[in-house]
C-alpha cells in the first residue's frame, strides 16, 4: 500500500469551516497537501484521477469563500469531487472510494450534507443549481447555488436549456466553467473552439489587473458607484458574448491554479448585487502529477497505481478480448466491406472502442460531444439518406435520448443501429452507470430489433447482422469486461432475425437465457443434471422479436421453464410471460419463472458479487428451479432437492 503523504495543514481540516478560518496565505499549502492526499488515495483504490487533480485549487477556493453547505455546491458529473470529499468530513473513508460499502465515485445525497445533489451523468448541474437557488429565493432563505461544470459537459444541450432559464435565479446562481480543454477525450465542436479563442485572446485576468484597468478608465466617483458585478464581470470580459447573451455576467478567463486569486475573484462574485454570474476558470487536467500530465487521457480513469512511477496495475493480461474491443474490430471489418457504414459516439470514443475505428475511418467517425439526443437524431438523418449509422452509446447514457429513439427512429422505422456497451451491472461505477433498463425501454417499441450477445463470437455475429439489416432500427447489448474466451470465426454469421438456438438438450427443465448469463445457465444445467433433472439451455439471442416458435416448444415440453436476463423487470422475461399468458401456455400447469435484476439500485461492487447480490448466478438458477418443483410437489424427491 502506498505510504500516506505528510499533510500537517490538511490534518487540521475537519470541515469547510476550517478552510474558511485559514488566512489566504496558507491556502496554497493546503491545496498542495490536498493534491498529494488525493493521489495517494486513488493509487490505492483506482478511480477518476485527472479531473480531481485539476480542481484542487478551485475546491479550496470555493469552500473558503462560500458558506457550504448553506451555499449549495453542485459538481457536474461528480467524478472531480474527490478533493471535495476529502475536505467535507470524509477523509477517513477516502481509501474506500468505489469499493464495496465505501464512498461513491460520484456525489451522492445520502453520503453527506455537502453533496446536495447526486450526479454521475453530465450536464445536470446548472439546472439543479437553479432549482436550489429559486427554492431559497421563494422561501426567502439565504444561500447561493454554485454549479461547477466542465467544458466537455457544456457541449450538452441541457446546459444551454438551463442557462436560458438562469435569470430566474438572479444573483443567487453562480456557474463556474471549469475549462481544461479535456473531458474523457479532447472536446469537440464549436464551443471548444470558442472557449479556446477566449483563453488565447489575452493573459489570464486577475483581481489586481482588473483594478488597474478600471482605475484608468473611470473617475473615482463612477468607480465607487459601479456594482462589483459590473467590475468583475463586464469590465473583465475578453469576449464572453455568448454567455452574456444568455443573461450571465461573464468573468474570465481566470487562472484556476492561483488559489489566492481565485478566492479574491469569488469573493467579489459572491457579493455582487447582479447576476447570474459565470466565472470562466482555466485549469489543467491531471495538474501536479507528472504521469497524469504526460498521459493522453490525463489519467481520467485509473486502476491502482504506483505513485512514484505512475505505473498502473493492469493485472496479468493475456485473457480474452473485451466486448468493447470485439465490437470495435467487428465494426471495422464491416466498414471495410461497406462504405455506407458510419460510426457515432457521444464523447466516448475510447470507452466505446470507436477510437480504433476512427484511426482507420476518420471521415466516417463522428464524436458529437456529450449530446446523446443529437447523436440519435443525427444518425436518423444519415439513415434516411441511405447510410448505415452505428450509434455506440453506453446503455445508461442512451436513456438520455429516449424520445429521439421513439420519435425520430422507431416511428419512422429508420435503420439506425445501436451498440449498447456496459449493459447489465458495471462494478465500481455503481447504480448510475448500470445498464439495467434498456431492454424494458427498447422492447416496447414497434419496429425495433433487440439482441443480446451471449459471448464475444455472438457479438461479432450480431454486429454483422445489424450491418445487413436495413428494414428498421436494431440494437445489440453487451457487458463491460472480458469475453468468455470462445473461438472467433474468421467470417461472422448473419443471424436470422428473431431466432434463438439450443445449446443443450434436456427434457424436464428449460432455461431460456438472454445475454451473457448463458455461461451461468450452462453451469446451472450441469448442477441440475447431477440432481437428476434433465435440462435444456437455450440462448434466445433476441429480446425482440421473440423466437415464439422456440418458446412454445420449450414451454410445452418441459415441467419448469426459467428466463434469465441481466436487466430490470419489464424486459425479456416480461415479454415471454405475456406470450405465455396470451396463448395459454401455462394453463396446463407449467411452472414458469423469470429471473432478472432486483427492483433496487445496486451499489458498487465487483461484477460477479453484484450478480450474486442480484441472484443471477448459477446457484440462484438452480434454487429457482428447485423451489418451483418443491412448491408444486412435482417430480423431484426430497433427497434430490436437498
Amino acid at each position: 500500500m502506498t505510504d500516506c503523504p505528510s499533510t500537517p495543514l490538511l490534518d487540521t481540516i475537519a470541515s469547510p469551516a476550517d478552510i474558511r478560518a485559514l488566512p489566504k496565505g496558507e491556502l496554497p499549502q493546503l491545496a498542495d497537501e490536498l493534491r498529494q492526499e488525493m493521489i495517494s488515495a486513488v493509487s490505492v483504490t483506482g478511480g477518476h484521477l485527472g479531473a480531481g487533480l485539476g480542481v484542487v485549487e478551485l475546491t479550496v477556493a470555493i469552500h473558503h469563500v462560500f458558506e457550504t453547505p448553506r451555499d449549495t455546491l453542485i459538481w457536474d458529473v461528480g467524478h472531480q469531487a474527490y478533493p471535495h470529499k476529502i475536505v467535507t468530513g470524509r477523509r477517513d473513508r477516502i481509501r474506500t472510494l468505489r469499493q464495496p460499502g465505501g464512498l461513491s465515485g460520484f456525489t451522492k445525497r445520502s453520503e453527506s450534507e455537502y453533496d446536495p445533489f447526486g450526479a454521475a451523468h453530465s450536464s445536470t448541474s446548472i439546472s439543479a443549481a437553479i432549482g436550489f437557488a429559486v427554492a431559497n429565493k421563494l422561501a426567502n432563505q439565504p444561500g447561493r447555488a454554485i454549479a461547477v461544470i466542465g467544458d466537455g459537459a457544456m457541449s450538452a444541450g441541457m446546459a444551454y436549456e438551463a442557462m436560458n432559464n438562469a435569470q430566474a435565479a438572479g444573483n443567487r446562481l453562480i456557474v463556474i466553467l471549469n475549462d481544461n480543454d479535456m473531458s474523457i477525450a479532447p472536446p469537440v465542436g464549436s464551443l471548444s473552439h470558442y472557449l479556446a479563442r477566449l483563453v488565447s485572446s489575452g493573459s489570464y485576468l486577475g483581481v489586481r489587473d482588473f483594478a488597474r484597468r478600471v482605475a484608468k478608465r473611470l473617475s473615482s466617483r463612477v468607480h465607487k458607484a459601479a456594482s462589483k458585478a459590473e467590475e468583475f464581470a463586464r469590465g473583465m470580459a475578453t469576449g464572453g458574448t455568448l454567455f452574456e447573451e444568455l443573461g450571465f455576467y461573464y468573468v474570465g478567463p481566470v487562472d484556476g491554479h492561483d488559489v489566492v486569486g481565485l478566492v479574491e475573484i469569488l469573493e467579489n462574485v459572491r457579493d455582487a448585487a447582479e447576476g447570474p454570474m459565470l466565472v470562466h476558470v482555466v485549469t489543467k487536467k491531471g495538474k501536479g502529477y507528472g504521469p497524469a500530465e504526460a498521459a493522453a487521457d490525463k489519467y481520467h480513469g485509473v486502476v491502482k497505481f504506483d505513485v512514484v512511477s505512475g505505473k498502473q496495475d493492469k493485472g496479468p493480461g493475456g485473457g480474452p478480448p473485451s466486448y468493447t474491443a470485439v465490437f470495435a474490430k467487428a465494426l471495422s471489418d464491416e466498414a471495410r466491406r461497406d462504405d455506407k457504414i458510419v460510426a457515432i459516439t457521444a464523447a466516448m470514443p475510447s470507452g466505446t472502442g470507436l477510437d480504433k475505428f476512427q484511426a482507420e475511418f476518420p471521415d466516417r467517425t463522428f464524436d458529437v460531444g456529450i449530446a446523446e439526443q443529437h447523436a440519435v437524431t443525427f444518425a436518423a438523418g444519415l439513415a434516411a439518406q441511405g447510410y448505415r449509422p452505428f450509434c455506440a452509446i453506453y446503455s445508461t447514457f442512451l436513456q438520455r435520448a429516449y424520445d429521439q429513439l421513439v420519435h425520430d427512429v422507431a416511428i419512422q422505422n429508420l435503420p439506425v443501429r445501436f451498440a449498447l456497451d456496459r449493459a447489465g451491472l458495471v462494478g465500481a461505477d455503481g447504480a448510475t452507470h448500470a445498464g439495467s433498463f434498456d431492454l424494458a425501454y427498447l422492447c416496447t417499441l414497434p419496429n425495433m430489433v433487440v439482441m443480446a450477445a451471449a459471448d464475444e463470437a455472438e457479438l461479432a455475429n450480431m454486429v454483422h447482422t445489424m450491418a445487413l439489416h436495413d428494414s428498421g432500427p436494431s440494437a445489440v447489448r453487451y457487458p463491460r469486461g472480458e469475453g468468455r474466451g470462445v473461438a472467433m470465426s474468421a467470417t461472422p454469421e448473419r443471424l436470422e432475425i428473431g431466432k434463438g438456438r439450443i445449446v443443450r438438450e434436456g427434457k424436464s427443465v428449460a432455461i431460456l437465457s438472454l445475454g451473457t448469463r448463458l455461461e451461468e445457465a450452462e453451469k446451472a444445467a450441469e448442477q441440475l443434471e447431477a440432481m437428476g433433472l434433465s435440462t435444456t439451455v437455450a440462448d434466445m439471442r433476441f429480446a425482440k422479436p421473440l423466437d415464439e416458435a422456440l418458446i412454445r416448444q420449450l414451454l410445452t415440453t418441459h415441467e419448469v421453464a426459467v428466463t434469465v436476463e441481466e436487466a430490470a423487470v419489464g424486459g425479456f422475461g416480461a415479454h415471454v410471460l405475456t406470450l405465455a399468458s396470451d396463448e395459454g401456455l401455462i394453463d396446463a400447469g407449467l411452472k414458469l419463472r423469470t429471473m432478472r435484476l432486483p427492483d433496487v439500485f445496486q451499489d458498487q461492487n465487483a461484477p460477479m458479487k453484484q450478480y450474486d447480490e442480484a441472484g443471477l448466478n448459477a446457484p440462484h438458477i438452480v434454487e429457482t428451479v428447485l423451489k418451483a418443483l418443491r412448491r408444486n410437489s412435482v417430480g423431484v424427491e426430497q433427497g434430490a432437492i436437498a
